[in-house]
């Protein structure tokens, strides 16, 4: 794992996609709380997906995101943490899931669900974002790869 991580931070992107999860979380809710944090931030900009594949048969696949994506690990404090420095930094390109989430049936209670809890009282399940790296890495101060 170390030795992918110094290979991430070798490639030179101007920006830095990162997901912050629960470290509590059980392994199929972090599944699911990358792939939903990660749909908001791949399906706001087109430019961070690449071309689709064709594999040596021809068969064609869907298009993926161009960049590495770390994924983090935090408890709660943390995660607030990077949420609130995150705020402070004014990243626009913030994706939240909050552990209230996990009980709503469909997407418009899932927004119903967020919109009924302060900011201050929020319980992240996860956070995600995409900003330049350097804010990017100011956010994450102190959190450490995902085991």
């Amino acid at each position: 794992m170390a030795a992918l991580v110094e290979t991430f931070r070798e490639m030179q992107f101007d920006t830095k996609i990162a997901i912050v999860l629960d470290g509590q979380l059980a392994v199929w809710q972090k599944a699911n709380v990358t792939a939903f944090l990660m749909s908001g931030i791949a399906g706001t900009d087109a430019a961070l997906v690449g071309e689709p594949y064709l594999d040596g048969s021809g068969n064609r696949y869907l298009p993926m995101c161009r960049q590495p994506i770390m994924v983090y690990a935090a408890d709660g404090a943390g995660l607030r943490r990077a949420y609130e420095r995150a705020m402070a930094r004014d990243v626009e390109r913030l994706a939240i899931f909050t552990h209230d989430l996990f009980a709503t049936p469909h997407d418009e209670a899932n927004r119903d669900a967020v919109a009924s809890v302060p900011a201050a009282d929020l319980e992240f399940a996860g956070i995600a974002l995409h900003a330049d790296r350097k804010t990017v890495d100011k956010v994450l101060d102190k959190l450490r790869p995902h085991p």
